[in-house]
Parts: C-alpha cells; structure tokens; sequence
C-alpha cells in the first residue's frame, strides 16, 4: 500500500492519495493536502466543508455527494466549486483525510 508524508508522518493511502484509515489525519496535514490539490490557504469556509465531510463520514461511512454537500452543509454548490474548483467532493474528501466518496469519479 502506497504512503504519503504529511506533518512527518507516514499515512497509507490508496492509489489515488485518499487516506485509508481516517483517524490518522489532522488539522495540518489538512493544510499541507490542500496546498498540493492547489489550495493556498483554507478559509473558515474551507473548514465548515471539511468538518461536515469528516462528520457526514463518520455517520454514514462515507462522503457526501456534491448535491448532498450544497443542501445540508451551509454552503452553496457554486461556492463549493468556488472553495474546491478541482471538484468538491473528491478534493474536500481528501483535505479532510476520508476514502473518496461513493459516486466520485
């Protein structure tokens, strides 16, 4: 199983870099994934996504979709591609150190 150094620690990832085990992710690991899927800076509004994938994960055993996350996460679909223009699911799913979302290509 692949690896990837975050905060001088060695994660397990799978093969496309999403954690395996999420209990192994912080807060600054999640700034240093962000700066490599090109995000410089996560904003209060980066942090209310994260926290709602990390805890819709938690719930359901996965991540939400892009439509779930627009509805119930307190923001919008266009600012979530705004906030996450690579895709909103599937890059705020790996900020936030949870596998990739059901659905996500």
């Amino acid at each position: 199983m692949p690896t990837v150094t975050y905060d001088n620690t060695d994660i397990p990832v799978d093969d496309e870099g999403f954690f395996t085990d999420p209990a192994r992710w912080t807060e600054t690991m999640a700034e240093q994934i962000a700066r490599g899927a090109g995000i410089d800076t996560l904003t209060d509004r980066h942090w209310i996504v994260i926290r709602f994938m990390r805890e819709q994960y938690a719930a359901k055993g996965t991540g939400p979709t892009v439509r779930v996350l627009g509805k119930t996460s307190g923001v919008s679909v266009k600012e979530l591609y705004q906030l996450f223009p690579k895709g909103p699911a599937k890059t705020a799913a790996k900020i936030a150190g949870i596998p990739k979302p059901r659905g996500c290509i």
